[in-house]
């Protein structure tokens, strides 16, 4: 029997996520919004941490090196915000906290990798995000139509202007 509360958390989960462990190298593709603006931005680095790994705040903590100082961001794998985990490498550890790899540079930071499969692995279809995805390409593609059929009828119009200039002038000088 589950509680209220489970079902509610329930209610908020993705349909399938990404199976991520800790030593994977990750691409998390995660919405960011600027103003009235919306674009993908990739995050790519090491799972150094993942929480409570199936529940509705499932958790995993990203680090990566930028400009020679270390980046780390967490992401909740069910946020909507979260468009898209992709595992591009495994590497085999014996920990969840990889915490031990913050005092890590170069060689020091190498992990021994293993092998997978990466398209099943990677292979996770949220049929809901897809149709919001197409929904949103349908609706910028609606508006670029609009506003080119607008341009279109203000370059009519300037060129109706146009003519009806040349017609007078050729009017007046003769």
């Amino acid at each position: 029997m589950q509680s209220i509360v489970q079902k509610i958390g329930d209610s908020y989960k993705k349909a399938a996520v990404v199976d991520v462990r800790s030593g994977d190298t990750v691409k998390v593709h995660q919405k960011i919004r600027e103003g009235n603006k919306e674009r993908v931005q990739i995050f790519q680095g090491l799972v150094i941490r993942t929480d409570n790994k199936n529940s509705h705040t499932s958790r995993i903590t990203v680090r990566r090196i930028a400009s020679g100082i270390g980046v780390e961001k967490s992401f909740l794998l069910h946020s909507p915000l979260v468009l898209k985990v992709e595992v591009t490498k495994r590497s085999k550890v014996r920990r969840n906290y990889l915490t031990y790899m913050r005092e890590r540079t170069g060689k020091a930071a190498r992990m021994t990798g293993l092998d997978f499969d990466r398209r099943a692995v990677n292979d996770v279809r949220d049929v809901e995000a897809e149709k919001a995805e197409a929904e949103a390409k349908a609706a910028a593609a609606a508006e670029a139509e609009a506003k080119a059929a607008e341009k279109a009828a203000e370059d009519a119009e300037l060129e109706k202007k146009a003519a009806e200039v040349a017609a007078r002038h050729e009017q007046d000088t003769k």
